[in-house]
């Protein structure tokens, strides 16, 4: 999983823990102000070591369902979930978070087998479950995924032998829906069959999983290689892979192509797993990883044909990782709209050229190369910000229609489902 395999890629201090495949990122050690005398361990009851905890002097420290935690007190004070602190209707905190005493300590603690106690100096007492502080504590974080997946190169995903969900089923019932959404969120990419050809029918199966992203481009659009607009899309030729939209400042979530016609030879949609290609950096150059995770880059798009006119730039890495678990949620990957690179020094860029050009070996893999020719009635969904697509060239009439989809709707819809999103 990427929260266990991306740490040690930042400037601080990290140590291996007993498996090679699994590693954790370590805070610096706490250097502030702490008791002379070593703090004393406390357990639920003297049989049991469950759970024990120990007060420093800015914080206090858990162990608990095999993990070891700590928590600040002003953390402790602002995350309280009582009835005057924090409205449970709405999920909303009610305190004053710039009201707590930054010095504060609490008076009175007390832990039994479910729940920590804490008095502060003036009475108010806040109480949390042990469950819920492991599942919300830095350090158990920094052990979850916040999306999975699974990655795959073109045999890979063969095998899997995904299916593609009936339009009808997608449309009309719930399960049909997750399966989809199971489908994409796993693997960034999802198919549905049988959906009429026309651009009003993959609307309306575009708005059964999201609201519809407009971009300078529209809501709908129609793709064809008549030149219309200033991009290489709208030719005959091949497109290498690329993520669409870097020169946003946030890339497009989700795309939706649909093939209404094509009378002619060729055209084939490539698919590759960009995380999977990154996963492979990774292992092998770690360093290269880490760069590429940290080189802000611009990307820019120019257009001035007809009456489109724009000047779109977006700035960031190529990949894009959290920072408490480095598990990778984006990469923003286009040769094409990259713009000139003068956001790195000299003495870096050229091993950041090295490092891009590892990763584009990885992507330019034949085994990773997913061939789909996509037909009418066969709606794709791509995850914009994990899978790339390019194309075959190809001759005769080709029309596409599609949309940009907005990525926090497909994953509240998917929540909504029960799913991990």
């Amino acid at each position: 999983m990427w929260c266990r395999r991306l740490a040690g890629l930042f400037q601080v201090p990290c140590r291996l823990s007993r498996s090679t495949r699994h590693r954790s990122l370590w805070l610096p050690r706490d250097r502030r102000t702490v008791p002379a005398a070593a703090p004393r361990w406390h357990h639920t009851a003297p049989e049991s070591l469950k759970c024990a905890w120990q007060l420093h002097g800015d914080h206090l420290e858990l162990r608990y369902a095999n993990t070891l935690m700590r928590f600040d007190f002003v953390w402790l004070r602002d995350h309280c979930r009582s009835a005057s602190c924090y409205n449970a209707k709405t999920n909303q905190r009610s305190l004053d978070t710039a009201s707590v005493d930054l010095a504060i300590k609490p008076k009175a603690v007390r832990v039994d087998e479910t729940t920590l106690f804490l008095t502060w100096p003036d009475g108010h007492v806040t109480r949390y479950g042990l469950e819920w502080l492991v599942k919300n504590s830095y350090e158990g974080q920094k052990q979850q995924v916040m999306h999975p997946r699974i990655l795959w190169n073109a045999e890979i995903y063969r095998q899997a032998q995904v299916p593609s969900v009936d339009c009808q089923s997608f449309l009309e019932t719930d399960e049909g829906l997750k399966e989809f959404l199971q489908n994409f969120l796993l693997y960034g990419i999802a198919f549905v069959e049988n959906v009429a050809p026309t651009k009003e029918d993959t609307q309306i199966v575009a708005e059964r999983v999201s609201l519809i992203r407009e971009t300078i481009y529209g809501r709908m659009w129609y793709f064809t290689s008549d030149f219309s607009r200033g991009d290489t899309a709208y030719t005959k030729l091949a497109l290498d892979r690329h993520t669409d939209t870097t020169y946003f400042q946030e890339p497009c979530g989700i795309q939706v192509f649909h093939c209404l016609k094509h009378e002619g030879t060729g055209g084939r949609t490539l698919l590759v797993d960009g995380f999977h290609a990154a996963e492979q950096v990774l292992r092998q150059a770690p360093d290269q990883f880490e760069l590429l995770s940290k080189v802000p880059l611009k990307h820019e798009y120019v257009e001035n044909v007809g009456d489109c006119h724009n000047h779109m730039i977006g700035v960031g890495p190529v990949l894009n990782v959290y920072p408490w678990n480095n598990e990778l949620y984006l990469i923003r990957y286009n040769n094409y709209d990259r713009a000139v690179i003068n956001t790195v020094p000299y003495d870096v860029v050229h091993r950041w050229y090295a490092a891009h050009r590892t990763l584009t070996a990885e992507l330019r893999r034949p085994e990773n190369e997913l061939w789909v020719k996509l037909k009418p009635g066969k709606a794709l969904f791509i995850d914009n910000w994990r899978v790339l697509h390019g194309r075959e060239a190809f001759t005769g009439y080709r029309q596409l229609c599609g949309c940009y989809l907005t990525r926090d709707d497909v994953l509240n819809t998917a929540r909504l489902l029960g799913l991990q999103a």
